[in-house]
């Protein structure tokens, strides 16, 4: 099972909805925008493993999108387009795309193309151990330590404590919580207020009562000492 984020950058609705159900059926999560401006803020806030970028886009083709996307994160990037010609690839290549991909194709194949990448890039990495403070997070083996000792959390807790310690002190809405953690279903805003209600819970009773804060009428942040 992969708790891995799929961007897709799309302009065809339709092209949007198969990407998701196969990626989702490989047990990826994902999500979507139809238009660069989006898929760049979606970028900036989510903070996503890889990019399925179109490149036929009104406005800002996606050679510009991923010329934008590689000057504020080295993401892998597979571009899906109708363009077949080898100077196209090459330009795709040239700024810093992972895998192209040319219309028609397998969804299968663009799943797999991805799992290939994040593949390598996990290999590339010199650790997969998140830390904040007492609390260490092993993204590969999806346990939670606090001093060492291990802390019982289900899955939704987990993706949420790993998606906040990348990013510690920082203030998360509600909205982006549920965009990169949870599952379809469990898309409400009480139903974040749940799953970290529990998580403080624990958290206080592993000797961290003051590690996930509530901000009041925006999110949540972990209040992670410096140095």
């Amino acid at each position: 099972m992969t708790n891995q984020l799929i961007l897709i950058i799309e302009d065809d609705i339709e092209i949007v909805r198969i990407l998701q159900a196969y990626f989702e059926r490989d047990g990826f999560r994902t999500i979507a925008a139809t238009d660069p401006l989006t898929g760049l803020a979606h970028h900036q806030r989510l903070k996503p493993d890889l990019v399925v970028l179109d490149v036929k886009m009104p406005k800002m083709d996606g050679y510009e999108t991923l010329a934008a996307l590689r000057r504020i994160d080295d993401a892998p990037v597979i571009m899906v387009t109708a363009l077949a010609e080898d100077l196209d690839k090459l330009q795709a290549l040239r700024l810093g795309a992972d895998d192209y991909v040319v219309k028609p194709f397998n969804p299968l194949e663009v799943v797999a193309r991805a799992r290939a990448i994040l593949r390598r890039a996990q290999g590339g990495r010199q650790s997969a151990v998140l830390r904040a403070g007492r609390l260490s997070i092993d993204t590969e083996a999806h346990t939670v330590l606090v001093d060492a000792e291990p802390l019982s959390v289900t899955l939704t807790e987990f993706r949420l404590l790993a998606h906040m310690v990348r990013s510690p002190n920082r203030v998360f809405e509600r909205g982006e919580l549920i965009d990169a953690c949870l599952p379809e279903g469990e898309a409400m805003n009480r139903t974040v207020d749940s799953h970290m209600s529990n998580l403080r819970r624990k958290l206080a009773a592993a000797g961290l009562p003051d590690l996930l804060l509530s901000v009041r009428g925006v999110g949540y942040r972990l209040d992670v000492p410096h140095g």
